[in-house]
């Protein structure tokens, strides 16, 4: 006897008189709109554990290896650096002309400076150069001074008649010095039993100022959802695993969120240009409390490291794209290095570089190590000429002049989600020192290292990281929305001090 394919068996079905597994009389969960409506007696196999296919997804710890975090009560950070010792200025005009016992004038440019008046004093020495080369030199007695116009700005003392040492004749002053110049002050000579320097020089310093910006996220699930119980098995970023149900979405928000305090101190541009007028000024205007127009509030922005470094500090442009990568590399970095000398000359200094920027380092040491390529046996510097180190063609460390460095990869620069996407900047050097300054909170002096975040804090409220959960899901009973939400806020800005040490690679 046979069974009809008709009644309330699917056409898809032929029941077995024996309990028997065979093809025809059981369901199956991808047999189209008609199979695995009501049963499935083989379930598929699944995976519990997430699979890491971008590897570790976070771009943090930077500022963690190389600065500190401190809290601040105010809504300003203002700090202050040293102007240089000596006094030097470029783009002179030098010109020979006698007047009373000198035989040459220098006029200095003043424009850009925050004075109208010259700081060289009568009975001074100077060093004039060339402004084109530097090799063609001269000295000269500062014998008077005068003044000078420059268009509508009235400056004084800014133009000095000196006698030029030397046997000169009729021109004093060589043609290469007769127009732009630059200059500098090396001593002073007077005669006996003569009065002593006239004037003094105040001592003075920059400052310079930043503002914290408010970061802000948030991770929202409904009431049914988290009534759905689904495990997956992590390993998260920060060093943890174990199983997460709808949390698990929570723990990568809180992730992001880490990654942006860190990406906002890299990134972070003023908003406003200085002498913005007010009524250009960049408002928040989301909507919501505090939006425009019934009174919101300014959005000001705050400086991160690249644009402290490019307003203030050293920026070097197509770093070993002139020349192949290896030796030719080698000349790009000695550019830099007496530029270096220009400014703190810090001893040790630290490298963090795109991929691209840290194999032409490699290859740029790998050529130039002599008995690399034959014996592979030796090399220089932070290497102490160690055999094993030679053959590890990631150098970490060297040696160049009186400098030393460490270089590393920054993933920053090169993940595919972040600056990966943009070839702009390809790395960036930072001094490893640290500068003597007063804490206001502490009520003593403490050293800081060159980069340091400042977060508002104080005795009842510390915005460093800020977590809570409203809502009335999750433990949370705060409102009548029927869902969990997690926030995330901080307040924080970067502070780098001293940006003249810091170099930026940007792409050609």
């Amino acid at each position: 006897m046979s069974f009809q394919n008709s009644g309330s068996f699917p056409a898809s079905l032929v029941p077995s008189q024996k309990r028997m597994t065979l093809r025809e009389n059981y369901l199956t969960f991808d047999s189209g709109s008609g199979g695995g409506t009501f049963a499935q007696q083989y379930l598929p196999e699944l995976y519990e554990a997430e699979v890491e296919r971008y590897g570790n997804r976070t771009i943090g710890g930077f500022l963690r290896m190389v600065g500190a975090e401190m809290p601040m009560t105010s809504d300003q950070v203002i700090w202050s650096e040293q102007n240089r010792l000596h006094i030097a200025y470029k783009n002179c005009v030098g010109a020979n002309a006698a007047n009373n016992n000198a035989n040459a004038t220098v006029t200095i440019d003043l424009a850009g400076t925050s004075t109208t008046e010259g700081a060289v004093r009568v009975g001074q020495t100077i060093l004039l150069a060339d402004n084109a080369t530097g090799l063609v030199t001269a000295k000269g007695l500062v014998q008077s001074l005068g003044d000078a116009n420059v268009g509508s700005v009235a400056y004084t003392k800014n133009v000095l008649n000196i006698a030029v040492y030397g046997d000169v004749g009729a021109t004093p002053l060589p043609s290469q010095l007769v127009g732009s110049v630059n200059m500098f002050v090396y001593g002073s000579d007077f005669g006996k039993g003569t009065i002593g320097m006239e004037g003094s020089i105040e001592p003075s310093f920059t400052q310079y100022q930043n503002s914290p910006l408010i970061i802000k996220d948030n991770f929202q699930i409904n009431g049914s959802d988290t009534a759905q119980i689904g495990w997956v098995e992590v390993a998260t970023e920060d060093g943890q695993s174990g199983y997460l149900w709808y949390l698990k979405a929570e723990s990568e928000t809180r992730l992001r969120f880490e990654d942006y305090l860190e990406m906002a101190m890299v990134e972070g541009k003023f908003m406003n240009p200085a002498g913005t007028t007010a009524a250009n000024l960049v408002d928040y205007d989301f909507g919501g409390p505090g939006a425009q127009p019934a009174g919101g509030q300014e959005v000001k922005g705050t400086e991160g490291l690249f644009a402290a470094i490019e307003d203030r500090g050293n920026v070097y442009s197509g770093f070993a794209g002139a020349a192949a990568p290896g030796s030719g590399a080698l000349g790009d970095f000695d550019e830099i290095l007496k530029n270096l000398d220009k400014q703190g000359a810090i001893e040790e200094n630290m490298l963090f570089l795109s991929r691209r920027s840290a194999l032409d380092f490699d290859d740029m040491l790998a050529a130039v190590n002599g008995s690399y390529a034959s014996t592979q046996a030796a090399s220089y510097g932070l290497f102490e000429n160690d055999g094993d180190m030679a053959l590890n063609f990631g150098f970490s460390g060297f040696r160049r002049g009186s400098y030393d460095f460490y270089k590393t990869d920054w993933k920053y620069l090169n993940d595919a989600s972040t600056r990966g996407l943009s070839k702009e900047i390809d790395g960036v050097m930072i001094p490893a020192g640290t500068t003597t300054v007063y804490d206001q909170m502490l009520g003593s002096n403490i050293r800081r290292p060159f980069l340091h975040v400042r977060y508002r804090a104080s005795e009842t409220e510390d915005r460093r990281m800020k977590s809570w959960i409203t809502g009335s899901v999750g433990g949370a009973y705060t409102d009548t929305l029927d869902a969990m939400t997690v926030s995330f806020l901080s307040e924080r800005c970067l502070v780098t001090q001293a940006a003249n040490n810091f170099v930026l690679f940007k792409g050609a």
